[in-house]
């Protein structure tokens, strides 16, 4: 468990009796901002080889992405249980009947107790929502949305296609539903500096959100954000190890103590990274910010004033 802050660990054990692995499933999906209906080119960071597992490819299928989950971490832990994560692209992006066959067909798999559903706050149509609520009463049901930051200017120059308002409205209608709300967020985007990222942590801790999960701004090969970077268009923030943690530590100090914290950072593979190259795993990442936590004494919330 973690000391200072409410981690995600927390979050499902008051919802499950049992310890629960998430099993990340690539079923496929687009993106609207990459087909067309929103936009072209997707976001300018974003590779999504960057996050997806070995196993998932989606020729396989979603029962067998699962299972193949299940395999490798069922040697280790015989008795654990999962959450099938819909993790790559839009996965709210499509005809609402197909989108909850895949969703149920996740669900008869063996050991899988519950759903994460990685999309866009401008992708959650209200009969998917109400779906998806109905669902919720059988089986766990958690939205995550990929809000990425608060600042308009910002959404727009990486070519996200919404906007913060997206955000707000997508969290009040999924919460209204009765299904617990996660948000992903990206700390370090061009033109942002860290009084603009404690700004989105403030307005984050206003909303009915259940779980952040931040990481820091990778630039990635063969991304437009890399080449942009590399022609000298702009730049983009280059924390260091520590310069990271202690930015960290405010965020921990001003996020609502409601939220739980899912992760802090986020690691590409070594071939695809350009920076920042600290050489650490993530679990080394947040064994030196523990660390800090404890030697300076941050307990979430400590800063956090409601309605700011």
């Amino acid at each position: 468990m973690a000391e200072g802050y409410r981690d995600f660990s927390m979050f499902l054990a008051e919802r499950f009796p049992c310890k629960m692995q998430k099993l990340a499933v690539n079923a496929g999906f687009s993106c609207p901002n990459r087909d067309g209906s929103k936009g072209r080119g997707g976001c300018t960071y974003c590779n999504n080889q960057t996050f997806n597992p070995a196993y998932c490819a989606p020729a396989l299928g979603i029962r067998q992405q699962l299972e193949e989950g299940k395999r490798f971490f069922g040697r280790k832990y015989p008795d654990m249980r999962y959450l099938a994560y819909f993790q790559a692209y839009t996965n709210t992006h499509g005809d609402v009947g197909r989108l909850m066959a895949m969703y149920r067909e996740a669900l008869e798999v063996e050991k899988v107790d519950g759903l994460i559903i990685g999309t866009r706050p401008d992708c959650m149509p209200d009969e998917l929502l109400e779906r998806l609520s109905e669902l919720n009463r059988e089986k766990s049901v958690i939205v995550e949305y990929g809000a990425e930051t608060s600042h308009d200017v910002t959404l727009e120059a990486v070519n996200r296609c919404h906007t913060w308002q997206d955000t707000v409205d997508a969290v009040r209608r999924t919460a209204a539903a009765g299904i617990p709300v996660g948000l992903h967020l990206i700390v370090g985007l061009p033109g942002e500096d860290d009084e603009m990222v404690l700004a989105t942590v403030d307005r984050v801790s206003s909303l009915p959100v259940d779980t952040v999960k931040l990481h820091q701004l990778q630039l990635v090969r063969g991304t437009r954000m890399a080449r942009d970077v590399e022609r000298g268009l702009y730049t983009v923030p280059q924390f260091t190890v520590d310069e990271y943690i202690s930015l960290c530590c405010r965020i921990i100090s001003r996020l609502n103590p409601a939220i739980a914290i899912e992760r802090f950072v986020s690691q590409s593979p070594d071939e695809l990274l350009v920076s920042p190259r600290w050489g650490l795993k993530n679990y080394e990442f947040t064994h030196r910010l523990n660390a800090r936590i404890r030697q300076s004494g941050i307990q979430q919330g400590s800063c956090y004033i409601p309605d700011r």
